[in-house]
């Protein structure tokens, strides 16, 4: 996977290039652009990147200057300190929006959408397979949780569900015990084993093994309930994922 980076200050562009090292050897780094105008010349170029890390503001003004001067048909993972940008950067060939200091686990999730995306493109076909195979064995196994001055490691396989509460996202685990955590449902998408993990709705992510029944909810939609859980709290599959939700528990 040939990627280029686009990064005005060097300490960032070495900590991306540090961790993209660690994650994967097979990784080449094409190159290093610190402003637009050096960018579209890259661009310019073949062969030409396969995905770009690109902050925002650099040396000559803001990265959205390059999407509006060149076509850019690649795909592009943000990497900024500045969150007001991201529905901007939405709007181009965002894979994903990552916050300075970049999280190495974070920009690995990131990397396995990327490839996910774009498994089935040639000519990088095969390399990019390998490489999905290879993030899917290292999906998050377990989630450390801060409780006051202590903290809990919970096994994935312990966790029952994931869900939203007052904008806010809290893991609850086998005995009924919810905590707060720092992800937000998308990113636990991207980092949870899919075989195991299904996002049933805006709100809640749930674990296959938690499930106790389905029932038929209006002629649309199912309705769940979960192993130790008060027959009165029901998860809702919405509309739209009703399809790939018996597909998933079927397999």
């Amino acid at each position: 996977m040939n990627v280029l980076i686009v990064e005005n200050e060097k300490p960032a562009a070495d900590r991306l290039i540090r961790i993209l090292n660690n994650l994967d050897k097979a990784i080449t780094i094409t190159g290093i652009a610190e402003s637009v105008e050096d960018t579209i010349n890259r661009l310019q170029e073949s062969p030409k990147p396969d995905l770009i890390l690109m902050d925002i503001q650099l040396d000559d003004g803001l990265c959205f200057e390059i999407f509006e001067t060149t076509k850019v048909d690649i795909p592009v993972i943000f990497t900024t300190a500045y969150d007001e940008y991201t529905l901007k950067a939405f709007k181009v060939n965002s894979i994903d929006y990552l916050l300075k200091p970049i999280d190495e686990g974070l920009l690995k999730s990131a990397l396995a959408k990327f490839i996910k995306l774009y498994a089935d493109n040639d000519p990088f076909k095969n390399d990019f397979k390998q490489l999905l195979y290879e993030f899917r064995n290292q999906y998050k196994s377990r989630f450390l949780i801060k409780i006051g001055e202590k903290y809990k490691s919970i096994p994935a396989g312990e966790i029952s569900h994931f869900y939203i509460n007052e904008r806010n996202v809290f893991l609850s685990d086998n005995q009924g015990k919810d905590y707060g955590i720092d992800y937000s449902l998308e990113q636990l998408q991207t980092i949870l084993d899919p075989r195991k993990f299904f996002r049933i709705n805006r709100e809640s992510i749930v674990n296959i093994d938690a499930i106790a029944l389905m029932y038929s909810y209006s002629s649309s939609r199912l309705q769940l309930t979960l192993k130790d859980r008060e027959k009165s709290e029901l998860f809702v599959v919405s509309r739209d994922k009703v399809t790939e939700f018996k597909r998933w528990i079927d397999k």
